[in-house]
């Protein structure tokens, strides 16, 4: 077994038990990529089990901090399977569910998401990719899914050295080879491509938040909607349901959906009609949502509800400068557009941006457009994409839930 050393001092991050260790921390030792090693202090203290990435920033990724275990197909299979039951435990109102967050379940670089009877799966670690074969074995052992599908065509891939990869990894027998798939969550069903598109094909980490709108959009009598970054249109489907609940889907009601996407306008519109609502009151644009702002602020249009849900704007902390004035800039123009009384459901995805930091982008936007908002709630992921309290990085998606004064 391999042996890395960490510098002096830099032990201690691998004794609260996070698992990544920086090229920085590394005083000597190196492995073959993926390969297992032993992290160790420089006094020759154990700290954990890891995964070794030559290439990656984040060098090693520790599997376990027990001494006596073995990473092997037994381990994964038994953190396979301790995902799964946690997930069993959430009763998760869809059957479109996270059921691997990386880190948070004690697989870093691994991400599987279940639609139906299919597995996504994301091998974003030089370790993950090492023991494929065993991760998918225990992936299929441990539910009752048919299928297993590769999504390995993230940009982070790349930091590990390794290349793009999406196809099949299971089927079982009869099992067809088609990527479209319905889900159903709450009560809508939802059409994705699960060999298409952002992350693993949807963004089930906003499921809760879909409801939330579709309760706020019922509560406050919403008319006016404009759903911002929209994708596949789940926002969208939930402002609909939540005003037809109200009543409010009469004459000159509309809900706008703007994205850049062709694509993913095309099955927002596919979704709009899949739960019944009459195209009348769906709007769809494939356009530049910053251009629309701003197109929309000059109409003289105001919302009663407006959705910012943009992609990462920040990858890393590096990048938080310029996502800022991004956020800042699309938060700016959403409190000119939202009338009074009005709700923003403002998001960001974007690691390299703590939740305070957001905070401040949104309160500075609000500022410069003369607006300020109650903070009705924060929101974050749905709890089956969790986080945990050595692994603060988790905290990717964070929201607000405001209404303007």
């Amino acid at each position: 077994m391999k042996t890395i050393t960490l510098k002096a001092g830099k032990e201690r991050s691998a004794l609260r038990f996070h698992p990544w260790v920086f090229d920085s921390a590394i005083a000597k030792g190196g492995a073959d990529p993926g390969e297992t090693v032993r992290i160790e202090s420089t006094t020759g203290q154990f700290l954990g089990w890891a995964s070794f990435s030559p290439t990656s920033k984040i060098r090693a990724r520790i599997w376990s901090f027990q001494p006596d275990e073995r990473i092997d197909s037994a381990f994964f299979e038994r953190q396979v399977a301790a995902a799964v039951a946690m997930r069993h435990r959430l009763q998760v109102p869809s059957n479109g569910v996270r059921l691997i967050h990386g880190e948070a379940d004690g697989l870093p670089g691994l991400i599987v998401d279940r639609y139906d009877d299919t597995l996504v799966a994301q091998f974003l670690s030089a370790g993950t990719e090492r023991f494929k074969a065993d991760i998918v074995k225990a992936l299929v052992l441990h539910t009752d899914a048919k299928r297993v599908f590769e999504r390995s065509d993230s940009g982070v891939r790349g930091l590990e050295g390794l290349p793009a990869v999406t196809g099949w990894l299971h089927r079982a027998e009869g099992a067809n080879d088609d990527t479209a798939i319905v889900i159903q969550e709450h009560d809508w069903h939802l059409q994705l491509d699960i060999a298409e598109g952002h992350k693993t094909g949807f963004y089930l980490d906003q499921r809760d938040s879909r409801l939330k709108f579709a309760e706020y959009a019922k509560r406050l009598n919403m008319r006016q909607v404009l759903n911002c970054y929209c994708y596949t249109g789940g926002f969208s489907v939930a402002a609909l349901s939540g005003m037809r609940q109200s009543g409010a889907l009469g004459a000159g009601a509309e809900v706008i959906s703007v994205d850049s996407s062709g694509p993913a306008i095309a099955k927002a519109q596919a979704n709009v009609l899949r739960n019944g609502f009459d195209v009348s009151h769906a709007r769809f644009m494939d356009a530049d949502v910053n251009a629309t702002l701003r197109s929309l602020h000059k109409e003289g249009r105001q919302f009663d509800g407006i959705v910012l849900d943009p992609p990462k704007f920040a990858p890393s902390a590096a990048h938080a400068d310029r996502a800022a004035r991004a956020y800042k800039d699309i938060n700016r123009w959403a409190f000119k557009l939202l009338a009074p009384g009005g709700v923003l459901f403002t998001y960001s995805c974007s690691g390299g941006i703590p939740p305070e930091l957001f905070h401040k982008i949104v309160a500075s936007a609000g500022t410069d457009a003369h607006v300020d908002a109650y903070i009705l709630e924060r929101v974050q992921a749905a709890p089956d994409h969790p986080m945990t309290v050595n692994f603060p990085e988790g905290e990717y998606l964070k929201g607000l839930i405001l209404m303007k004064k």
